[in-house]
């Protein structure tokens, strides 16, 4: 039996040693063919296993290294080779907030807060006013002249923003000459109200509330956007679709210069103006963005003074994502598509306002509320006007947190908001220039009777395109999966002869080739026992 078992043995030995140098023999793998060559060496055959260890050690590090580049960096940005005329983006959607917060006639901001910082004793309704007021007021004044830990809460059940609305300072019917595509038009078709950190704001160009906002997650006790206007044939990741003429909403630009963009004129009266709360420059701030943006004026803005005209250039950046990259994860190709991230309060997704919403949640977070003009829930408290420091504390913290906790390994929670960019998104470059308008005399020249409007204070804004086309950039795939397949095949071909046909032929000794010898090795045994079998017959006849 044991002798038996060794025959096998050595028969099997003796098989994977043949099949091994049929393979070296007839390998199309450079330098194989030499392992099993009887008329090598041992000292020859050592030297060429090294020789072909090392090949093989260096392809598999240039593969590695080719793998990570196709894992890790699979996008470019490059330019698009076609200019894209601006007829097929949308005007960029202009904020205008006014820096004055409270109409004197309702509430004289500066006696008022310094009777209650001596009397702390203010009658009911104007205490309401003035803490609303309050709300708006820049964060210098907070942090240098009044501390607002010291104001109660309001005394009625009124909200911050039913408040502010009550005392708008910026509203359609100060707003004068509005033209788009040097057509004059009634600034209430152009412009509807919005509600931001800057109090009741006018916007042009912007989605409705139902288009932009999930309004079943959103309280509706105060509106945040008033816009009825509805972009039918129009998408931020498809632009304009063939549907679309002329007027259709977005409004659009036919080309560049003032006379292409959009122009308004901004008035206002000197016994309105208000310094204390908002600082020295008692103008307007301009904010330009995307129409799927909701605004967020504090960080971004341009100033308008009084008397002046200010005209404001725009080049658009607009990044957008090739087709190919949709089969690759988000943080592959670094930015979402609309369909891929939820916003709670946000139907359109970009970055913008999924930083907007990210703020929001973490001040609820840190102070247990959130400002009156960020979106909420029906159950959300709004903070009081003596957590005015919180919020503001809360909205530095998170913008520290990247830097604060680099290095740790947990992630904070800006980084759990993950708001990368959307892939199809735009930024505008502003070259703005500004000119003193004398629209006094301007006004003289029609002998018109200026007295009633002594005390008046004007503007002018204009919002074009600076050229009338412009070079979009473009994600696309820098390393895909045919790519990867060609280098790889490259290195393999460049250190050690391989090819398709090789790895092929490998399979074939591991698997094809050992079960056809083993079959014939079977069927030899078979027809060798059938031969055998008659003789053993034989001799036991003879024995018996």
């Amino acid at each position: 039996m044991k002798r038996s078992s060794s025959r096998r043995t050595v028969a099997c030995r003796d098989a994977a040693k043949g099949l091994i140098l049929d393979y070296c023999s007839n390998s199309s793998v450079h330098g194989v063919q030499y392992f099993g060559c009887r008329e090598r060496s041992g000292c020859e055959k050592f030297w060429w296993f090294a020789v072909f260890l090392l090949s093989l050690g260096s392809c598999a590090l240039l593969i590695e290294k080719t793998y990570l580049k196709w894992d890790q960096t699979p996008v470019i940005v490059s330019f698009n080779e076609r200019a894209t005329p601006v007829w097929q983006i949308p005007l960029p959607a202009v904020t205008i907030c006014p820096q004055t917060k409270a109409l004197t006639t309702k509430l004289n901001f500066s006696n008022d807060v310094g009777e209650f910082m001596q009397n702390h004793d203010i009658s009911g309704e104007k205490m309401d006013t003035l803490l609303a007021t309050l709300q708006l007021c820049d964060r210098n004044f907070h942090q240098v002249f009044f501390d607002p830990g010291v104001f109660p809460d309001k005394a009625t059940n009124q909200s911050y923003a039913s408040l502010i609305k009550d005392m708008p300072i910026l509203t359609q019917e100060n707003l004068g000459d509005c033209s788009i595509r040097s057509e004059l038009t009634s600034c209430a078709n152009l412009f509807s109200y919005s509600l931001t950190e800057e109090g009741v704001c006018v916007t042009f160009n912007g989605l409705s509330a139902n288009e932009l906002l999930r309004t079943e997650n959103i309280q509706t006790e105060d509106s945040y956007l008033t816009s009825i206007n509805k972009s039918t044939f129009w998408t931020q990741e498809d632009g304009y679709s063939q549907q679309a003429t002329v007027r259709t909403y977005p409004y659009r630009s036919l080309g560049s210069g003032i006379s292409a963009g959009i122009s308004v004129t901004l008035q206002n009266h000197d016994f309105l103006l208000e310094y204390l709360c908002s600082g020295p420059n008692p103008g307007y701030k301009i904010l330009l963005h995307s129409p799927v943006d909701y605004p967020h004026i504090s960080n971004k803005f341009v100033r308008i003074s009084r008397n002046r005209e200010v005209a404001i250039a725009v080049k658009p950046q607009i990044i957008t994502t090739s087709t190919g990259l949709r089969d690759y994860t988000p943080e592959g190709r670094q930015c979402f598509f609309n369909h891929e991230r939820y916003l709670q309060f946000f139907r359109e997704y970009t970055q913008n306002n999924c930083e907007l919403e990210c703020l929001t949640n973490f001040t609820l977070y840190y102070c247990g509320c959130v400002r009156f003009s960020m979106l909420r829930t029906p159950r959300t408290a709004v903070c009081e006007t003596n957590q005015i420091m919180c919020m503001l504390k809360a909205e530095e913290t998170l913008l520290e947190m990247d830097v604060v906790t680099q290095g740790n390994s947990e992630p904070n929670f800006r980084a759990k908001c993950n708001c990368l960019p959307a892939c199809t998104s735009v930024q505008y470059d502003l070259e703005v220039t500004q000119t003193e308008l004398e629209w006094y005399r301007y006004w003289e020249t029609f002998a018109e009777d200026l007295s009633k409007l002594e005390g008046t204070q004007m503007a002018r804004l204009g919002v074009y395109y600076k050229e009338s086309q412009f070079i979009t950039s473009r994600r696309s795939e820098l390393y895909g999966l045919t790519d990867f397949l060609a280098n790889c095949g490259g290195l393999l071909g460049l250190c050690m002869g391989v090819s398709l046909l090789s790895l092929v032929e490998l399979l074939y000794f591991c698997l094809v080739r050992p079960v056809v010898l083993w079959r014939n090795q079977k069927t030899v045994v078979q027809v060798k026992n059938k031969d055998e079998a008659p003789e053993k017959v034989l001799l036991a006849k003879s024995g018996n």
